[in-house]
């Protein structure tokens, strides 16, 4: 994604100077008029005084890279981490940079491979100075407020940046906070979709032979469920029209065109931290989040973390019922 930002920044006509770790994405972006660097030192040297550093890194890595910077920089220099970092290191980050007088911004940025034709959402934290003075910046990467209509009453709240794709959410680690949420919130999001097409997936399975024994529970009333729903003609009429139409429900639909049976996935499903602290986050002020929790945990089912609890409870069943356990069967569908 950083990449795709720089890309945006140059044809809005910012300079910017760059280093990954990879020196070819470097030479890529330099044949696109960005300045190279061939290390983190390099890019500080080839910057203009106030600098200002934006990291896009994983969130694991973002210490040590501000570590590296961090000789390296000048009372005045920002640094910003535009990734997916938790809002507490955002806090810590900020209290230590500013003993060297070095300012600390965060940004929560939403936009993914995207975003260089649609520019990017931002959710912002820092103080007023430094987000102020990367205005021009935030603009050039945001999509803008055409091609979405304006709430009505909006103007009512005042002058603000957010129909323009980018607000100043608070002080250090507001930016991240809001964009922790905002995961939380995409991560519901995508299992209700991917539960309720799953629902209408399984709608023929009154039309399907089912073992009769005492490990499979009978399916009550068969002639309830002899329907073969084209799932990507559903996804796609869902999307005109229908109160659950979304960018996701885009993605949703492009992908079940393109292969209707998501025979090129595992179906192994990551998360990079951002449900869990939003959860946490829950759980500390009190507020129940049942939606996104149960989200979370279907991810981690996915990946097999539940396999031993899984088996504990088939040995149970076998233990006290002489339940044997039956093997695994794929039901084949042809969703085309």
């Amino acid at each position: 994604m950083g990449a795709n930002m720089v890309r945006r920044l140059l044809r809005g006509g910012h300079e910017c100077v760059v280093f990954d770790a990879v020196p070819a994405n470097v030479e890529s972006l330099a044949r696109e008029r960005a300045v190279g660097a061939g290390s983190i030192k390099d890019l500080i040297a080839k910057l203009r005084a106030p600098r200002f550093v934006w990291l896009m890194v994983p969130a694991a890595v973002v210490d040590q890279t501000i570590e590296q910077l961090r000789p390296l920089l000048r009372v005045g220099d920002t640094v910003i981490d535009g990734g997916n970092s938790y809002y507490v290191d955002d806090i810590r980050r900020s209290k230590a940079l500013a003993v060297q007088g070095v300012r600390y911004v965060d940004v929560g940025t939403s936009g993914g491979v995207w975003g260089l034709e649609r520019g990017y959402c931002m959710m912002i934290g820092g103080d007023q100075a430094s987000v102020r003075q990367l205005d021009p910046v935030f603009n050039t990467l945001a999509p803008g407020s055409e091609g979405i209509a304006r709430t009505v009453g909006f103007e009512q709240l005042g002058d603000s940046t957010a129909e323009r794709g980018y607000l100043h959410c608070g002080p250090s680690g507001a930016g991240h906070f809001v964009k922790m949420v905002h995961n939380g919130i995409e991560y519901g999001i995508m299992a209700a979709y991917a539960e309720g097409l799953g629902v209408l997936r399984a709608a023929d399975a009154g039309t399907q032979a089912r073992a009769v024994d005492a490990e499979t529970t009978p399916l009550r009333d068969p002639e309830h469920y002899q329907y073969q729903i084209a799932l990507p003609q559903v996804a796609e009429v869902w999307r005109r029209g229908s109160v659950i139409a979304s960018w996701l429900l885009d993605l949703t639909a492009a992908a079940l065109v393109s292969d209707p049976q998501l025979k090129g996935f595992a179906g192994r499903v990551s998360d990079s931290g951002e449900g869990r602290w939003t959860i946490k986050a829950g759980v500390d002020t009190g507020v129940p989040t049942p939606v996104l929790t149960a989200a979370l945990y279907e991810r981690f089912g996915s990946r097999g973390n539940a396999e031993f609890q899984d088996k504990l409870l088939s040995a149970l069943r076998l233990g006290f019922g002489g339940h044997v356990e039956k093997a695994a069967q794929q039901k084949e569908h042809s969703d085309e």
